[in-house]
């Protein structure tokens, strides 16, 4: 008569549970899936008080715009919006720049919209073409496209104003759009987004459908670039219509100001008038906001849309 180990049932009865786990957890990982988590009382107070803080430069902005030259460098400073904010807005609007507030935020749109049009347009070719043509010299040709980083954009200044000049650019808005149309950032970053997002076998099933290489970028990479797009037209907007250095030695005694250039003949004479400034930094700074606005849910969207894709 054959003896049954009695560790034999045991034994089955382990690897039967070890065999349903992976089956339980994924069960529960489901139903945890439609649930939605709740923040804490805690999380909500630290979020109001990273809003408040945020917030807080654009008010103190206003306050100072609404006061006067005298109250606006007070102590203790004002807290609460004075009366004199549409009288501030309205010397700005009629004085900055020579022509007014009015031609200075065209200028900007104009410069800032076609330099970010442009170096979201010529990175992501460059990009796409780093990232997933083969070519001789590539990698070389990319460290060099990196190694410009490095470079202060200080010391391009002069060579930049001589080169422009002597392409008759000098004093207008071209001249602040052509070194601009593209960035080694904005190659670099399109690069990295395209190497981790573009899978190859795309690009050989739409080469073998007889796609030429501007239906490729056009069909292919440029819907899996939408995400890494948006960002990089969102840095390069603010970035541009933020930009104070070049502006003012290219456009040097034009009466065709940018916003930052305009904003700093405000305010001078005897003494600084803040109120004067601080009325003109509002007006510059809501084109920005209302960019924001209208187009921060669709770059969210991108950014997320992207990030859980496989």
């Amino acid at each position: 008569m054959t003896a049954v180990h009695p560790a034999a049932p045991v034994r089955a009865a382990d690897q039967d549970a070890q065999a349903q786990a992976p089956r339980r957890r994924l069960r529960s990982v489901r139903k945890g899936a439609g649930r939605q988590h709740h923040a804490g009382p805690l999380t909500y107070a630290v979020l109001v008080l990273v809003a408040l803080a945020s917030l807080f430069p654009l008010y103190w902005t206003l306050v100072a715009a609404s006061t006067d030259a005298h109250a606006v460098v007070s102590t203790p400073p004002p807290m609460i919006p004075g009366g004199n904010l549409f009288k501030n807005l309205s010397y700005v609007w009629h004085n900055a720049g020579g022509r007014g507030m009015g031609v200075a935020l065209l200028n900007s749109t104009l410069v800032a919209g076609s330099v970010t049009i442009g170096t979201v347009s010529f990175s992501l070719l460059a990009g796409f073409a780093f990232a997933k043509l083969q070519f001789p010299g590539r990698g070389a040709m990319m460290g060099l496209v990196i190694a410009t980083l490095a470079v202060p954009a200080q010391l391009s200044v002069v060579p930049l104003f001589i080169l422009m000049k002597n392409l008759g650019q000098g004093n207008h808005l071209s001249a602040l759009i052509l070194p601009s149309l593209v960035t080694a950032f904005g190659v670099f970053f399109m690069r990295q987004f395209l190497v981790q997002a573009l899978p190859s076998e795309l690009l050989e099933a739409a080469r073998m459908d007889g796609a030429n290489s501007l239906r490729v970028v056009w069909h292919v990479v440029v819907p899996i670039a939408r995400p890494a797009m948006a960002v990089l037209g969102m840095l390069t907007f603010v970035q541009s219509w933020n930009d104070f250095l070049w502006p003012i030695i290219a456009m040097n005694g034009s009466s065709n100001p940018t916003v930052q250039v305009a904003l700093a003949g405000l305010g001078t004479g005897w003494s600084t008038d803040w109120s004067i400034i601080m009325a003109g930094a509002l007006i510059g700074t809501l084109p920005l906001l209302l960019v924001f606005v209208l187009f921060g849910k669709h770059i969210v969207g991108g950014i997320t849309q992207g990030a859980v894709k496989g």
